[in-house]
Order: C-alpha cells, then sequence, then structure tokens
C-alpha cells in the first residue's frame, strides 16, 4: 500500500509544479497590471498628470533619463492603458510559459533598450511614455526565439505570434504622429537581443543526431 502511495506522489509533483508555476505567472500579471492602474488614477487624480511630465523620457537631457526606469509605467490616459494592458499580458505571459525568470529578463531587457534607445533619438522637446516599448520587446522575443533554439515548439510559438500579432510590426516605422515609434522600434531590437541571449539551442550530440535524421547541418546555419 505505502508503494502506491509513494508512486502517486511522485507522479503527481509534476503536475503540483507546473500549477504552482502557473498560479505565480497569472499572480505576478494580475499584480503588474493592478500597479500599473493605481498609477495612472494616481496621476489622473493627484498629480493631473503631471508623472508623466517628471517622469516621463525626454531624448538628450539629464532629468529625462528617469524615464528609461518609470516610462514603462506611465500612461497618457486610460485609453492608452487599456489599449496596452491586453498585449501586455498575453504576450507578456507567452513569454512566461517555459520560465518565469524569462519575462524577467526580457522585460528589462526591452525596457532598458527601448528607453535608452528613445533617449538617444527621440525628438527634441517631446516626452515618452507607456508600456509599448516593452510590449514589442516581448513581441520580438518570441517572433526570433524559434530562429535562435531552432526547436519545435519555439518555432510553433513563432509562428502563432507573428499569426496573432504580426501587424504591429508596423509600429516600428515613423508613420502615425503621436507615436512612439522610437520606442517601438528599441524595443522590438531589445526583445532579439534577449531571444539571442535566452536561446536553449540543443546539445551538439542532439545536432549530429537530427543531423543525420534530416540531412542537413544544423550548426552551419
Amino acid at each position: 500500500m505505502a508503494s502506491f502511495v509513494l508512486e502517486d506522489d511522485f507522479l503527481m509533483e509534476p503536475k503540483r509544479s507546473i500549477f504552482r508555476e502557473f498560479r505565480l505567472q497569472i499572480t505576478t500579471l494580475l499584480l503588474l497590471v493592478i500597479f500599473l492602474w493605481v498609477v495612472e488614477a494616481v496621476d489622473w487624480t493627484v498629480f493631473r498628470g503631471g508623472l508623466d511630465q517628471w517622469f516621463g523620457i525626454r531624448p538628450r537631457t539629464i532629468s529625462g533619463l528617469w524615464g528609461i526606469v518609470f516610462a514603462p509605467f506611465l500612461h497618457g490616459n486610460f485609453a492608452h492603458l487599456i489599449a496596452n494592458t491586453i498585449p501586455l499580458v498575453s504576450l507578456g505571459w507567452l513569454v512566461m510559459l517555459r520560465k518565469t525568470s524569462d519575462w524577467i529578463a526580457v522585460s528589462v531587457i526591452a525596457a532598458f533598450c527601448s528607453g535608452l534607445g528613445t533617449w538617444l533619438i527621440g525628438a527634441s522637446n517631446s516626452t515618452h511614455i507607456g508600456a509599448s516599448g516593452v510590449i514589442f520587446g516581448y513581441f520580438g522575443f518570441l517572433l526570433l526565439r524559434g530562429y535562435f533554439e531552432r526547436s519545435i515548439v519555439a518555432i510553433a510559438f513563432s509562428i502563432l505570434v507573428a499569426f496573432l500579432y504580426g501587424g504591429i510590426i508596423w509600429g516600428v516605422l515613423p508613420l502615425q504622429q503621436g507615436i512612439s515609434w522610437e520606442g517601438h522600434l528599441f524595443g522590438f531590437l531589445g526583445g532579439v537581443l534577449a531571444a539571442r541571449l535566452l536561446a536553449e539551442r540543443p546539445t551538439k550530440g542532439i545536432d549530429r543526431g537530427l543531423d543525420r535524421g534530416i540531412g542537413r547541418d544544423i550548426d552551419r546555419l
């Protein structure tokens, strides 16, 4: 009887681990969304939009450097925040699916690249705010992870993301006034960089086995 109980516990442990990870992911995203909405509510009711001016990215100004850290948490109004909330959660969760730590790393890299790039080349006397640079980082990460990892799962995710969100790629171009295309572009490039840094390539032994099976040298691609 005891042996069966131990076996059942052994079989259930992976399920418990998956559930704990899923609960952590949902809780993390929910807390992030709540935080963003609280910040916007406080900015709207108490500071009358002052946080956007004080802590947004102002290109090539010393005080504007603070925006690299704080701008992703600020939005121009609730419509702006609503537009960012859905892709932030959906793409963020897709980044989390393999490892929650991936989401943290991609978020930090995308936010930094987006903020620094905007600070360097953004229009003078402009202020840039919003989480869209991080969203484009998630998009770039998911889109290019399949290329860097060359695994079936990663490629499938890249195809799925391209199908669902491929249209936002135009946001990296200066096509619409009032949109921080610089933040989008450098956020996307930050996501690509994160995909390269976090890529989990198969071992060479597995590569050689695949090479024999499908007649091509993966290591040379």
